[in-house]
């Protein structure tokens, strides 16, 4: 019926302009050869059908690739990650090569998820998220924000609430398995303290070490506190805690940074332990945390800081250049 509509809009517009000629005197025949009617009132005659495949083209255009999955395939040019829109699933299929595997994965509003997983969606977050640089002082929180993040914090919701799907990051770095994985993961030394990490991001590691010494000799504060680190762990195949999920350090993507001494509290977990109550309230200035330098330095390689989220984390370093594009 649309298509009906428009042919008979489209041929109004021809015949109209040419029976009004017809009116005038002209009495040359509607059907004229249009290379023949050029010095005559008729060019309109080749306007309206370029109207009518304008409207035809604008009902097959495909929808803009969302942003996000734009930033993904910027983040990991070297997967060089195919997306192609469905028109039946009405999604975007993501196709990439690693290791040696083909992968296939629906964008899914930014979960990136298997088909078999798609029933599952309301179990997963996005993967590309607004990282926040800018610490949350709990003295801001309005006493609703408290409450949600002492349940958010709570053990049973913990297990039960929706996490990060790791399918785009197993086929990232090879982490189906234990066996796996430790095939890719590389021992080395970071400010001195020997560790373990993948080597997808030992360049990047590598660049940060670099920065922080070269900042230590003219900056007394991060000289300080490079002279002060106990360790500086990465790889470690375990859960997070208090969930089913594959922590990062499982991957060999995260390190968490420890001082011989800790001066205040540094990890959320471990305050709550301490005050179930009051936890979520702990003032910055009772955090340790690293020289503000020393985190910029990893988020200008790509690595989050995990003092930044609202359940804190100051130890930990997390490679993930997909939340930094851009910033």
């Amino acid at each position: 019926m649309k298509k009906t509509w428009l042919c008979i809009f489209s041929l109004t517009l021809i015949l109209v302009p040419s029976l009004c000629s017809a009116k005038k005197g002209n009495k040359k025949n509607l059907w004229e050869d249009p290379q023949q009617s050029k010095s005559r009132n008729v060019r309109i005659l080749d306007k309206p059908a370029k109207i009518f495949i304008a409207l035809e083209d604008e009902k097959d255009r495909l929808p803009e690739i969302p942003h996000d999955l734009k930033v993904l395939q910027e983040a990991y040019r070297d997967l060089d990650i195919k997306a192609e829109f469905s028109k039946e699933k009405n999604d975007w299929l993501m196709t990439f090569s690693n290791y040696g595997r083909d992968y296939a994965f629906w964008w899914c509003d930014g979960r990136v998820l298997p088909e078999e997983e798609i029933e599952n969606r309301a179990n997963y977050w996005s993967l590309v998220y607004s990282y926040n640089r800018r610490l949350k002082d709990p003295s801001d929180m309005t006493e609703e924000e408290r409450q949600k993040l002492k349940e958010f914090g709570s053990i049973s919701s913990r297990k039960s609430t929706a996490g990060t799907p790791m399918f785009f990051f197993d086929a990232l770095y090879d982490s189906y398995s234990q066996a796996k994985i430790e095939q890719h993961i590389k021992v080395t030394t970071f400010l001195g303290k020997r560790t373990k990490v993948h080597e997808r991001i030992y360049s990047p590691l590598k660049k940060v070490e670099e920065q922080i010494y070269e900042l230590a000799k003219t900056d007394d504060e991060v000289n300080s506190f490079v002279l002060k680190i106990k360790s500086c762990d990465a790889y470690h195949w375990r859960l997070i805690d208090g969930t089913s999920r594959k922590s990062f350090h499982s991957l060999g993507i995260a390190m968490d940074i420890l001082p011989v001494r800790i001066t205040g509290e540094i990890f959320w977990s471990w305050a709550r332990d301490k005050n179930p109550e009051g936890w979520m309230l702990t003032p910055l200035s009772r955090r340790w945390m690293p020289p503000k330098k020393v985190i910029e330095i990893f988020e200008g390689e790509g690595f989050i800081w995990g003092g930044n989220w609202i359940i804190w984390d100051n130890m930990h370093f997390e490679y993930h250049p997909e939340l930094l594009a851009g910033k």
